[in-house]
């Protein structure tokens, strides 16, 4: 019996050594194509906003049907509030019902209420939150849509990367992977995984020899 158990616990560590190898080689190949980053000019583009109705309560503004856009990125709800409009310097919206934000490289998301900040402005983050939120992105090396959803995703407009959170998945067009965190860079198109620091979750990777490339992965 002892024996027996000997050979499962090598073939697990072997399995997992194989997921981490294979998951590597993908990652590798994908960073040869990665999109550079947006220039400082693009950065300085004018910020749109539209709404169907709009109302001034004190220091808070508040939109019906809104839709915000500066360059690639467009965030649209049916409602939101917003606070320091003078000069987007440091402002803050809350975005409810139906949102949608669309950034760089064909990436989306969707979500029950997001907060979008602006830095110097410049839309510099949204934090989505749903049951889930859902992310996806349309990949230039393959032709399939890479695949996300979490209770929390936070896109870092200037970095590229959404970091997925609380339940996040993530199929990249091969495999599929969960775990407590992902990040998936929207630019290297490739995703990076953390495990639970308390040991409560492991990273798990599902891989598919029979994908070939093919949008056919289910979500969980």
């Amino acid at each position: 019996m002892s024996r027996l158990l000997q050979r499962i616990a090598l073939l697990t560590t072997a399995l997992l050594v194989l997921n981490s190898a294979m998951a590597a080689t993908h990652i590798a190949a994908v960073n040869k194509g990665s999109i550079p980053a947006p220039s400082k000019d693009a950065r300085k583009l004018p910020i749109d906003v539209t709404s169907s109705k709009v109302d001034y309560k004190g220091d808070t503004v508040v939109f019906q049907d809104v839709v915000i856009t500066q360059g690639e990125t467009r965030v649209q709800a049916d409602r939101a509030h917003a606070t320091g409009l003078d000069n987007f310097d440091n402002s803050r919206w809350t975005f409810e019902g139906n949102v949608r934000i669309t950034g760089e490289q064909h990436g989306s998301l969707k979500s029950d209420l997001a907060i979008v900040e602006f830095k110097n402005k410049f839309i510099a983050k949204a934090t989505a939150t749903g049951n889930p939120a859902e992310f996806e992105q349309k990949r230039t090396d393959i032709d399939v849509t890479a695949r996300g959803h979490a209770h929390e995703i936070v896109y870092n407009v200037a970095d590229g990367t959404v970091r997925l959170s609380n339940d996040a998945w993530v199929w990249d067009g091969h495999n599929s992977m969960s775990a407590a965190e992902l990040v998936y860079d929207i630019r290297a198109q490739h995703v990076q995984a953390t495990a639970d620091p308390e040991g409560n979750s492991q990273v798990h990777f599902t891989i598919n020899p029979n994908s070939g490339g093919q949008d056919t992965d289910k979500k969980p």
